[in-house]
């Protein structure tokens, strides 16, 4: 054995021992540091985190807008000839009913824009996110997706928005213009202060970490915590959500396409004790489902889907009323159906008035009839004799007025009454009638269609400078009708229809277009002498729902087992009702948006 003398045994020992210890050193290192980071972005390091940072999981997102009103300008004068001869004449028994709601003869309408089978629920899934987002954005978005682990605390501050079904409130307005999703930056932009720093800091350790990640990525699922697993999964989809609830300011909400979306509705009609049974289609027996499966989908932004929970909360303390016609009252219960899937409220309702209370946020809806929203009496007056309704169309409906200072939102409904009979006066002078005009030596100054112009005129201007009311009223157009081939008493029909309509499929309706034209003319007008610091909008959903003749009852108006669904011999037929709307159905798309209107509003309001 050679022997190795003293001074040089030094010259071999040295290096290796050196080479050890900075090992240990450098693995210890790797370890601290992915062991920190780890620490901090699991649920375990909220409170860490809350402790260091001053930032705890319960961070919101601003995601919100303001609102800049939309209204369409006024089409191009149609005329249409209306004979309203065989016209049903009862009252509202009838109408609440869905029987006698005058329709007329039918045209032919524009494009539709083609309908695409892409899911879209409001909520983004990931995959879809990728289409829609540029091809940096998805490579910034799947190694994000590598790095949830480690960046938890980020994607934490967006699950208690969802949670506790608060809506976030905005402090920026940066979006892509003409889209419902946000680019990496922007989004930086819109989380908190401190939120942004702790991605900052994640995103520097990337190149650190990144060997070891990489080493680690081959990892099989089943070797992460399940809890760990949970929560990741959780704050995606949150995320997800968030971007694809983040609508553009100025987006307008009227034009868009139908799409397809698998995820089905808000309720069903087994869900809601209170669904009138002429719009119950499925509890009638329709044999098809698929027009629950169609959402509304605006060209440059995202509707968001219905969520009673953030609803309740942006009315917390508030009052929601319906004001109109029978078609005011399928609204309604639609919007009842809805919020009845998370809180069954107390019917607070007497004679003049429904009222269903939501109490955890002391919510209120409310429905009143009123068939013309303006003045009316069966007096007889002038030459008009006792029992034919007259219609003073300057003077508002002062069974509703009297209770407006308490609503905080109105929604408005009316038209279809104007095919009924009646008498119109103004300025206490007979100026025409529909389906009543004895004396035929006297002209008539105004025809059905040009006094509901005159009335929609009257009493938007009666909110609009009523000095004690500071609500906002929301008017929903003109709801289109689908008696095609007739009228509801002609040989109208609705019946085979199970899909929205297409291109070549949609029949344009003369009357709906100039009652929507004249209800657009009598908007105008009182917008323009608004005095007080009340709201006024148009919810234009004329043209949209002109695509949807796939969702009314049809002849799946009764329970009735032995009730005709099919034509005669002779073609003609059963007895339907194309003009109200199936629950669940394309009604709950107007409750939809009825809810980002009052939600660009309130963020309007706080900025």
């Amino acid at each position: 054995m050679s022997s190795v003398s003293l001074k040089e045994w030094p010259k071999n020992s040295y290096p290796k021992t050196l080479l050890s210890i900075i090992s240990v050193i450098g693995g210890l290192a790797i370890f601290l540091l992915l062991a920190s980071t780890l620490l901090v972005s699991q649920p375990i390091g909220s409170t860490v985190r809350g402790y260091f940072y001053g930032v705890s999981s319960s961070g919101k997102i601003d995601s919100e807008p303001s609102f800049k009103p939309f209204l369409d300008s006024e089409k191009s004068n149609v005329s249409v000839s209306v004979d309203h001869g065989n016209e049903d004449t009862s009252g509202t028994k009838n109408a609440e009913s869905g029987e006698g709601d005058g329709k007329e003869t039918v045209i032919e309408k524009d494009q539709f824009p083609k309908s695409q089978n892409t899911p879209d629920s409001g909520q983004v899934e990931s995959e879809n996110l990728k289409d829609k987002l540029p091809l940096t954005e998805v490579a910034q978005e799947e190694d994000a997706n590598k790095m949830l682990s480690l960046q938890d605390s980020v994607i934490e501050g967006n699950t208690s928005v969802s949670e506790k079904g608060q809506f976030p409130k905005s402090h920026n307005k940066h979006e892509i213009p003409d889209s419902g999703q946000v680019e990496s930056e922007n989004l930086k932009d819109k989380l908190p202060l401190t939120e942004v720093a702790q991605e900052g800091d994640a995103n520097k350790t990337l190149s650190l970490q990144d060997s070891v990640i990489k080493g680690n990525m081959s990892v099989s699922a089943s070797n992460i915590p399940t809890e760990s697993t949970e929560s990741v999964e959780s704050s995606a989809d949150t995320t997800n959500i968030s971007r694809a609830n983040v609508i553009d300011a100025d987006c307008d909400l009227y034009h868009g396409k139908w799409i397809h979306d698998p995820t089905g509705p808000l309720y069903t009609n087994n869900s809601c004790p209170v669904l009138t049974q002429m719009q119950n289609c499925q509890g009638n027996g329709r044999p098809d489902k698929d027009y629950e499966n169609w959402r509304w989908k605006p060209s440059q932004c995202d509707l968001p889907r219905f969520d009673p929970k953030k609803f309740l909360e942006l009315m917390r303390g508030k009052t929601l009323a319906f004001i109109g016609d029978s078609v005011a009252r399928n609204q309604m219960e639609s919007m009842l159906c809805i919020l009845w899937q998370v809180e069954a409220p107390k019917n607070r309702g007497n004679k003049k008035m429904q009222r269903y209370y939501f109490r955890s946020t002391s919510t209120m809806i409310v429905r009143i009839w009123s068939s013309w929203l303006v003045h009316q009496t069966p007096d007889a007056f002038d030459f008009a004799p006792a029992g034919v309704t007259k219609l003073h169309l300057d003077l508002p409906d002062e069974g509703f007025m009297e209770y407006i200072t308490s609503f905080d939102v109105i929604v408005l409904s009316s038209g279809h009454w104007f095919a009924k009979q009646s008498v119109y006066i103004l300025n206490n002078e007979i100026v025409g009638g529909q389906l009543w005009w004895p004396d035929k030596s006297r002209e008539q100054k105004i025809n059905n269609i040009d006094a509901f112009g005159v009335s929609v005129e009257t009493i938007l201007t009666s909110l609009a400078t009523h000095p004690n009311y500071t609500g906002l009223t929301i008017v929903r157009s003109f709801s289109p009708d689908h008696y095609e081939g007739g009228a509801w008493n002609t040989g109208g029909s609705c019946t085979g229809k199970v899909n929205p309509a297409t291109e070549g499929e949609l029949v344009e309706n003369g009357f709906t277009n100039i009652m929507h034209e004249k209800q657009v003319g009598g908007f105008n007008r009182a917008a323009k002498k608004k005095t007080n610091n009340s709201k006024l909008k148009l919810m234009d959903i004329t043209e949209v729902f002109s695509y949807r003749h796939d969702g009314h009852p049809g002849p799946y108006r009764s329970p009735d087992p032995n009730k005709i669904t099919k034509r005669g011999p002779n073609g003609r037929p059963p007895p339907q009702d194309c003009l109200h709307w199936c629950m669940p159905g394309p009604v709950d798309t107007w409750n939809e948006l009825v809810f980002e209107i009052i939600r660009r509003e309130e963020l309007h309001d706080t900025h």
